[in-house]
């Protein structure tokens, strides 16, 4: 605990901590170890005191008990929230009734500590509102720096910005000066107008379905024409503008025109690391150091310049690498990522001999002079010493006089994971071209009547070998290779289908992530229409993830919906402390609690004490409770005495086909 108190001590150096006991004894005690921790902090001994030494006192954090004389604690905390809204605040109390824990949660509090105090609780509590607090002292600071930012980047960068038809709306001076395009040219008109033909449709295809349908910033080195017909390369970045709200209002593209090709082979390795896996291609100018003794160092110098401009045009049209990485002496690297590389259906082998032979039938002039370019070049496939398995072939490739050359299967990856990563895609792409994503059923029982009122749907995946797979072996690393959406969207045909052959209700696993893709949201609005007879016996078990992009999005889905007579349950409910906020966002018909408090309910009170929480909350909002990992009968009657509505879980039955 020692270092945690020194590490907390260094970084709570400007923030200021009031502290509000009535209980001299406990008072004494906890203001000895906040000391430790903050370097200012205020002491007061009841709520009337504690509201006006906050208004005397400039305070970043309060941390309170709720039994307090004068003025209880949640009385004075709201008065503190109308004074200054995002004032950190820990709530320590000896509570846990469902209608205070609400009444915090109301207040937005940053933590809820039950008494007996334990200081590591407390140290978790304070951790999470210091580094909260950092976050948005450094948000308000990068808005300032962002004003100086952005006056610098238009002075340096070649910018503009279209509207969501892509029509340009702006311009700086950087971009007509490299198009050779008057401003008033370019707006109104489409990027088209410095589109070179070279370009194939297929980047543009890319460019938009990765800025419009994923919402997400392409970048990439793009061959332009300006006015004059003469070509130019420049490294670019689309960036969506979202509003407040979350919705695109335009995008702003930033270039650099100076050089399109990366010097940096740190910033190499940096991509590789950033990609699940990759194809790196390297590739040698042969016979360099022989130029060189042709040739002085600027002629040189300015023939690796212009075949680093050029080497993208030689690409085959089927599919162009992003990026150029000039690695020196004549060597340069392609990168891209496997999977999307992989979804063309190339053959990498044909391709890269393409591209060799396009390099040899072409030549480079400049300054009167002409050049002709011969290459070799090694790949390689994977994320671990990728470079050194490239650099390896390419060295046996230039002594045996190959052309093309990658190195052998044992070390094409040399990490087992990225392997078994590889190979599970592939398993998964099989398995949704064979129609082996397939959906369990689990029975869930009433309690009081133990018959069998819910089944929930679970996804698993056969594989070639007749082998049943759980989420556990391939959800992830399908969110990783862009299935996961497939399969959701395999589930969700699954479960609508087994309506005919149950009379329960059908539970339906369906992540915020889900949600927020429109394709997703189209296809449940549609099946719930084609089912609309059965839409009463649906319930959505919403996934939470600490990613959502767009909160809107969601409740109004979840109102879309309800409307249709769906319910809608929060899954592991009790796992975090955000799924309070959840109950109040989402007003949701079920909580499902966490198997976690579950399985450790016979014997850890505090699980136990949770459950009951829980329990008692849900009741007064009018909220079904499900158990999950309800595996002995122990369990089950502790949870049936808690009041716990239904229970799910291996003791009732296991996840099978129907």
């Amino acid at each position: 605990m020692a270092d945690r108190l020194k590490k907390l001590n260094s970084s709570s150096t400007n923030i200021r901590v009031m502290y509000v006991e009535s209980d001299c004894e406990e008072q004494k005690s906890t203001s000895n170890f906040l000391s430790t921790i903050f370097d200012n902090l205020v002491i007061a001994i009841d709520g009337e005191d504690g509201l006006k030494k906050f208004q005397e006192n400039k305070i970043d954090m309060v941390i309170t008990d709720i039994d307090l004389p004068k003025l209880n604690g949640i009385e004075m905390l709201k008065k503190i929230k109308d004074i200054e809204h995002n004032c950190y605040t820990i709530v320590l109390s000896q509570h846990y009734e469902a209608d205070i824990l609400l009444k915090t949660i109301q207040l937005n509090v940053d933590g809820y500590i039950l008494k007996p105090l334990n200081f590591e609780q407390l140290l978790d509590a304070i951790e999470k509102a210091i580094e909260k607090f950092k976050l948005e002292h450094e948000a308000k600071n990068q808005k300032y720096y962002l004003e100086q930012y952005l006056s610098l980047l238009d002075k340096s960068g070649v910018i503009s910005k279209t509207d969501t038809q892509g029509t340009i709306t702006y311009v700086n001076d950087s971009f007509c000066k490299i198009s050779g395009y008057k401003r008033d040219e370019l707006l109104g008109q489409k990027h088209s107008i410095t589109r070179h033909h070279e370009n194939t449709n297929e980047i543009y295809e890319k460019m938009w379905d990765t800025i419009k349908e994923k919402e997400e910033p392409w970048e990439g080195v793009v061959k332009n024409k300006s006015k004059s017909g003469s070509s130019y390369y420049v490294r670019t970045i689309i960036t969506p503008i979202k509003d407040i709200e979350g919705t695109v209002v335009e995008y702003v593209a930033v270039r650099d025109s100076l050089n399109a090709v990366v010097d940096d082979k740190k910033y190499l390795f940096e991509q590789i690391e950033e990609n699940e896996l990759s194809i790196l291609v390297l590739l040698q100018m042969d016979e360099f150091e022989m130029f060189e003794k042709f040739y002085n160092a600027a002629t040189v110098d300015q023939v690796e310049k212009n075949f680093a401009f050029n080497l993208l045009s030689y690409l085959p049209k089927e599919y162009s690498f992003e990026n150029v990485y000039s690695l020196g002496n004549g060597s340069f690297a392609l990168l891209t990522e496997f999977n999307n590389f992989n979804t063309t259906k190339l053959n990498i082998d044909e391709y890269l001999n393409t591209f060799v032979d396009n390099v040899k039938n072409s030549n480079l002039e400049f300054d009167d002079m002409e050049f002709d370019i011969n290459i070799t070049v090694s790949y390689s496939i994977g994320k671990f010493m990728l470079y050194e398995d490239a650099k390896e072939g390419l060295d046996n490739a230039l002594r045996a006089k190959s052309k093309v050359s990658f190195s052998n299967d044992s070390s094409i990856i040399a990490s087992k994971e990225a392997k078994e990563n590889l190979e599970m895609i592939k398993t998964v792409k099989i398995a949704l071209d064979n129609f082996n994503i397939v959906s369990y059923f689990q029975p869930i029982i009433n309690n009081k009547t133990k018959e069998v009122e819910k089944y929930e749907s679970l996804v698993r995946l056969i594989d070639e070998g007749g082998n049943i797979l759980s989420p556990f072996h391939f959800l992830n690393v399908s969110k990783k290779g862009n299935y996961y959406s497939k399969i959701t969207q395999r589930v969700l045909e699954n479960s609508f289908k087994i309506l005919h052959t149950i009379n329960t209700k059908l539970s339906i696993n369906i992540s915020v992530k889900d949600i927020e893709k429109e394709q997703t949201r189209v296809q449940i609005f549609s099946l719930l229409e084609q089912y609309k007879e059965d839409a009463h016996r649906i319930i959505f078990e919403l996934l939470e993830d600490e990613n959502v992009e767009n909160f809107n999005i969601i409740k109004e889905f979840i109102r879309t919906v309800k409307a249709k007579g769906v319910q809608i349950a929060i899954d592991d409910f009790g796992a975090g402390y955000s799924n309070f906020e959840r109950i109040l966002e989402f007003e949701p018909d079920i909580v499902k609690i966490d198997g976690s408090l579950v399985k450790n309910i016979e014997h850890d009170t505090f699980s136990r004490n949770i459950v009951e929480t829980i329990v008692l909350f849900a009741k007064k909002q009018n909220i079904e409770t499900i158990a999950e990992y309800v595996e002995n009968e122990s369990i089950f009657n502790i949870l049936n005495e808690l009041g716990v509505d239904y229970s799910q879980g291996y003791y009732f039955g296991k996840p099978e086909e129907l």
